[in-house]
């Protein structure tokens, strides 16, 4: 529930940040009246985005078992591939991300109303589809429960909430020391996701050494017990693990994890970055 919660919380605060810029920038440059061509494309976005996580969950079905496992598997391996560009990304580019996202709206306006829709829904719906297809993936591997569906509403509701409330300049978040911590710990849900890909590939014959356990700990560690469901939710921990699943963790991990921090905690100003409201003033 609490890796679901942190991707919602991370993405949503992303795709919130997006959106108040957007706003800023028009209101900063007396273009209200274009504020609801943006509300338009950033509803549309939501739109497609819900839309394409009903597809991920409901496509599938009715498909036999394999067939069902080796797109779930695929999807698993696309969605750590976006994750993990996502992560990186925001760690190279975060700086840049206000002016490009405004270089991008004074281009739209100056072609028309109507590109203004499309260039909120571009810059939203990205954002809106790398979050419906991991959290499809967390909450795929964490299991069939409700909890990682309510962790990662909960966390889309807090992200709004914080969005809302750092464009109106009550709270000043340290963004970079936000997205450093959770690129980390996204990092090490991503490699669990990786492992129940290659999982889900191997129960569907793609890929072999099914039965070839590096270690069985489900005697000490059930996976119904109260230790099981934690490592389960945080970190994606299977007490049955294949040779190839472990692999397939480390293998992520340990190098993405190491180019990761070199990345995004190099030296560097560490002020809290401007809410969307400072946008305003000269």
């Amino acid at each position: 529930m609490f890796a679901n919660f942190l991707i919602g919380l991370r993405e949503g605060l992303e795709a919130s940040l997006v959106v108040g810029i957007l706003v800023a920038y028009l209101v900063k440059t007396e273009r209200r009246h274009l504020l609801s061509r943006v509300w338009i494309g950033v509803g549309v976005a939501i739109v497609v985005s819900l839309a394409f996580g009903a597809l991920l969950t409901l496509g599938p079905q009715g498909l036999s078992f394999e067939a069902q496992e080796a797109i779930g598997g695929i999807l698993s391996i696309v969605a750590v591939g976006l994750i993990t560009w996502m992560i990186f990304w925001m760690a190279k580019n975060a700086r840049a991300l206000k002016g490009e996202l405004e270089g991008s709206m004074e281009r739209a306006i100056s072609v028309g109303s109507g590109a203004v829709v499309a260039m909120a829904l571009l810059a939203v719906g990205r954002e809106g589809l790398e979050t419906a297809l991991f959290l499809w993936a967390g909450i795929q591997s964490a299991g069939s429960t409700a909890q990682p569906v309510i962790g990662a509403l909960l966390g889309l509701g807090a992200a709004v909430v914080l969005g809302v409330l750092i464009y109106r300049g009550a709270i000043r978040l340290n963004l970079r020391v936000f997205f450093q911590w959770t690129g980390v710990f996204l990092i090490v849900v991503a490699a669990g996701v990786l492992a129940y890909g290659v999982h889900d590939l191997q129960e569907a014959g793609i890929l072999p050494g099914l039965n070839t356990l590096a270690w069985d700990v489900s005697t000490t560690i059930p996976p119904t017990s109260v230790g099981g469901t934690f490592l389960k939710a945080i970190f994606n921990f299977s007490p049955q693990t294949t040779v190839l699943q472990a692999v397939a963790y480390v293998a992520y991990l340990v190098p993405v994890m190491f180019f990761f921090v070199r990345t995004a905690f190099a030296s560097g100003p560490r002020t809290s970055s401007p809410a969307p409201s400072a946008l305003t003033s000269a």
